[in-house]
């Protein structure tokens, strides 16, 4: 009898345990809403600091550990995430502005291993979470995307 696969996520967060502890929840939410099981078919391997060199260091241990993909949700925990894997995808939430800062290269085709959902709206969570759970659902794609229109632009580029 074969065993079971268990898919491993990171979830890297700038700040403490407890100020992270509702989102971590929420995904948890979300992935036994979809049929993995906590500890049996899924693990979330969390990385907390309230310092750049601890984030950068739950990062690259995220890295050695190989996790199947890292939720990092604002550029804080991108960037800690990008300076420790190029190879491991990189899932951001509410980032303001990946391509400013170079973390995609655009919103529609990011390139290399990082994608998200820009902007800082807390209802644009839930497609975040979309897109997170529909990598895990198709774990032997080699590429993926994923976009939503909002009525009205958070802030434009001038």
């Amino acid at each position: 009898q074969q065993g079971k696969t268990v898919h491993r996520i990171g979830f890297l967060g700038f700040g403490t345990a407890e100020s992270w502890q509702p989102r971590v929840e929420a995904l948890t939410n979300g992935l036994r809403y979809l049929g993995y099981v906590p500890g049996e078919s899924v693990v979330i391997e969390t990385g907390f600091s309230e310092d750049a060199d601890g984030l950068f260091q739950a990062a690259a241990l995220m890295a050695r550990n190989k996790v199947e993909v890292i939720f990092a949700s604002t550029s804080t925990e991108v960037e800690a995430a990008r300076q420790a894997t190029q190879a491991i995808p990189i899932i951001f939430a509410t980032h303001a502005d990946p391509v400013g800062v170079g973390h995609v290269s655009s919103l529609p085709r990011p390139g290399g291993n990082i994608t998200g959902v820009s902007g800082v709206r807390s209802s644009w969570l839930t497609e975040a979470s979309r897109a997170f759970l529909t990598f895990l659902a198709c774990s032997n794609c080699t590429s993926w995307s994923s976009s939503f229109r909002t009525r009205a632009a958070l802030y434009s580029r001038r």
